[in-house]
């Protein structure tokens, strides 16, 4: 299985968690321990936890989280005024993350899973993006 398959399978079904809502709630509330991290990070709903979850790697994580930071401060409502790009990733046009899911507007793992995906395809990695970031202060 691919890196991206795995990722993709990943990351749908941490948008089934969340989509569920009180997963992580409801367990605590039935007495249910020992949730695995994907269903923690879920339904935390905190974007920098879902993307840890989803890439695993430390490394690739940090340089993930160094271009999002800067992109849109880990803000998945976050909006270019200018230019339109939309979310954590800032994708432009914003739609083409849609490609991930219906739910690209609101969910942090769609969108997290959308630029993972761009980041694997057109640089190899988050961490050869952000080399690419870093000379050029896009991506």
């Amino acid at each position: 299985m691919s890196l991206r398959t795995a990722l993709r399978q990943r990351s749908t079904r941490a948008r089934r968690l969340a989509a569920a809502g009180l997963v992580t709630a409801t367990a605590a509330t039935l007495g249910v321990t020992g949730l695995s991290g994907s269903a923690s990070a879920a339904g935390s709903g905190d974007p920098q936890a879902i993307a840890q979850e989803m890439i695993g790697d430390p490394a690739q994580f940090e340089c993930f989280s160094n271009i999002v930071e800067r992109e849109s401060g880990w803000d998945p409502t976050a909006t270019n005024a200018e230019s339109g790009a939309y979310g954590l990733v800032q994708a432009l046009p914003a739609d083409k993350m849609a490609s991930a899911g219906s739910d690209w507007k609101t969910n942090p793992a769609t969108q997290i899973e959308w630029g993972l995906g761009y980041m694997n395809e057109r640089y190899g990695s988050p961490c050869d993006a952000w080399e690419f970031w870093q000379a050029n202060n896009w991506y």
